[in-house]
């Protein structure tokens, strides 16, 4: 357990803009930076960091938070886990007290794994480097393939030894349970109950999640027997999930970000010799397929692709279909052809980082003018291969999202194929329309909206959802709740008969339901309510950063939540124009406070009718207790009257 003081030191080091920054590639606008947000697939950012309130929030998925809630939302880490990652940032030393064994046996599977893993990785690195085996053979492969001693040690490289069971054998002796290493795909157990290592004598390539931690390996085997796999991979785990993973992401996401571009190539030994050579910007999907995940990984750097491929035409055309993918996201798809009989490897190999450099500025192509050019050539001469070719390139301007782009690309793409360009047009429309009717039909219904809506003025438009008799009971607790975060230290008049009188809004909360006896359900609004309740009687100055940095991560996201689930609502200039004035949430204070109040109480009433009319269906009541029910919930009827005959004073 992480000890308060060091808690403390953690939210006050941390910079959420540069932790975030870590995953995400922020743009400043005004005070605040914006993003595309990483919990959803978007294309207009509607991802927020306010590093003067240190917090993020999304106005698209609703997700929101402090530093330390975003790394645990983002890297599916626990709150201890989060918080010892920021800590680790900032040079912040996080001293725990040893768990004890109940504890350890309560502790999750899933950092368990991790733990199983980066003992692993530990392991085959010691192997590669302090044993005969690993460095007659590890070291040797690695050294045959040009990497430096630093490279090495950068990626993590190691060795599994042979024996069949060695690592595992080791591992076990070392405390490490066999649930763990089977989970991982480290263990292999036969059905005889014997132990096989995974990547028995095999080099090994840790593949690490974006925070850095160690989720997987890959394996090259050393063994001459072509009946063996070449390369092997983890299966997929708790931890390791390949179609949401890209080798070498983590030591390329700052040259990413500043280079405004991700190069893209196939196997481990191409990132590492690219990286090797000066070019640190590039990542490999592990030669597997492209998916969106891994797409959607790369654009939270950036929005250009550069893809590198070697001189196997038969490679090319396998991956263009992954090319349509990445272009479909939004992103920009350049393409390098590598000369023959070189791939990233090796080229990288005989180049320093300026030729590298050069070569790519100087040979880069659009995709899309590149796949046109590849399919024409084997189109010549031929109609059918060439109306095959026509229909293909449509498929892929057709999922851009951007208008302008698919326009370049069409104009471009008849020219080279020598076609009526309105030819392209209709197709690639026709194309659109199959696959988003859906959206293209509610467009057109907002259209024709919008041009109905000017025959006449506009009313104003109600800026924020109110709470209304029927609401449920966390709704309204939400209702409450923001009030009291958000406007507790202010006062408005309200008409009490023919009086006026100033009433504080957290004294008309609290005092309401302390005087009433009710508790909150939500167990983050009822945190909230007990902390500033506990604040306001001591008359202490209360300040919203003690509960965006809360110990419970929950509080934490909820007072986010609370305090800006208005701020994406902002009155239109349309309705400036026609002169009509918009109530803010302030100036509805005199009205909503009360009102939120009351119908809380009718709810709470409500749901006690509804517990006593539940009780009244017990036989074995006696009469007399059958009478006090009665009683009770006659006089909470007459209560919800009273409530009743309040709300419609209140409705405006």
């Amino acid at each position: 357990m992480i000890d308060k003081e060091t808690v403390d030191r953690i939210f006050a080091s941390a910079n959420i803009v540069e932790v975030i920054s870590d995953f995400v590639q922020l743009k400043k606008k005004g005070v605040n930076y914006q993003a595309c947000c990483p919990f959803h697939n978007e294309k207009t950012p509607s991802f927020v960091v306010s590093p003067s309130k240190g917090l993020f929030k999304c106005f698209g998925c609703g997700k929101g938070g402090n530093a330390v809630t975003f790394v645990m939302e983002h890297e599916n880490m626990t709150y201890p886990e989060a918080l010892k990652y920021v800590a680790k940032k900032y040079g912040i030393e996080v001293a725990e007290r040893e768990l004890t064994p109940e504890e350890e046996r309560r502790n999750d599977d899933r950092e368990s794994m991790m733990v199983v893993s980066s003992y692993a990785a530990e392991y085959f690195a010691k192997t590669l480097h302090e044993t005969p085996e690993g460095q007659n053979i590890g070291i040797a492969y690695f050294r045959e393939r040009g990497f430096s001693d630093a490279t090495i040690l950068a990626f993590g490289l190691g060795y599994c030894p042979g024996g069949g069971d060695t690592f595992t054998r080791q591992a076990l002796k070392e405390g490490y349970k066999e649930e763990f290493l089977a989970a991982t795909g480290l263990t292999i157990k036969r059905e005889d109950g014997t132990y096989y290592d995974r990547f028995s004598t095999r080099v090994i390539f840790p593949i690490h999640g974006i925070s850095g931690r160690v989720i997987a390996f890959g394996g090259r085997t050393m063994r001459t027997d072509k009946k063996v796999a070449k390369y092997l991979n983890s299966p997929e785990s708790e931890i390791y999930h390949k179609s949401d993973v890209l080798y070498g992401l983590y030591q390329a996401k700052r040259a990413i970000t500043q280079e405004d571009c991700c190069i893209l190539v196939e196997g481990y030994t191409d990132v590492i010799s690219m990286h090797q050579s000066g070019i640190e910007n590039v990542v490999a999907s592990s030669g597997t397929s492209l998916t969106e995940g891994q797409i959607r990984l790369i654009s939270r750097f950036t929005k250009n692709v550069t893809v590198i491929y070697d001189g196997d035409s038969a490679g090319i055309k396998a991956s263009l279909r992954g090319i349509d993918m990445i272009l479909r996201e939004g992103l920009n798809v350049r393409v390098v052809l590598l000369p023959d009989g070189d791939d990233p490897d090796s080229f990288a190999r005989k180049h320093n980082a300026t030729e590298l450099r050069d070569f790519i500025l100087g040979h880069e192509e659009d995709f899309i003018s590149f796949k046109t050019r590849l399919l024409l050539d084997e189109a010549q001469g031929d109609p059918l291969k060439k109306a095959a070719l026509i229909s293909d390139i449509v498929q892929s301007i057709s999922v851009i999202p951007d208008a302008i782009t698919r326009s370049v690309y069409t104009r471009e793409c008849a020219k080279q194929m020598e076609i009526d360009e309105q030819v392209l047009l209709r197709e690639i429309a026709l194309k659109r329309v199959e696959r988003s009717a859906g959206s293209e039909a509610k467009e057109f219904v907002r259209r024709q909206e919008i041009l109905r809506g000017r025959e006449s003025p506009p009313t104003a438009p109600t800026l924020q959802k109110q709470v209304m008799p029927g609401s449920s009971t966390e709704e309204l607790e939400r209702e409450l709740i923001k009030y009291l975060v958000k406007y507790g230290d202010q006062s408005f008049d309200y008409k009490e008969g023919k009086e006026t009188v100033q009433l504080n809004v957290a004294d008309v909360i609290i005092g309401d339901l302390e005087n009433n006896g009710i508790r909150l359900t939500n167990s983050a609004y009822r945190t909230i309510y007990d902390e500033y309740k506990q604040l306001w009687e001591a008359g202490e100055q209360i300040e919203m950063h003690r509960f965006i940095n809360h110990a419970d991560p929950t509080v934490a996201t909820a007072i986010v939540d609370l305090l800006t689930y208005d701020d994406n609502y902002t009155a239109s200039k349309l309705w400036q124009k026609h002169d009509i004035i918009v109530e803010s949430e302030q100036d509805r204070l005199p009205v909503a406070v009360p009102r939120v109040v009351i119908l809380y109480k009718s709810k709470v009433i409500e749901t006690i009718i509804a517990e006593l009319q539940h009780k009244l269906c017990n036989e074995e009541l006696s009469e007399e207790e059958l009478g006090t029910v009665t009683h009770q919930i006659s006089a909470l009827n007459q209560e919800r009257i009273l409530i009743a005959k309040k709300l419609s004073r209140l409705i405006l």
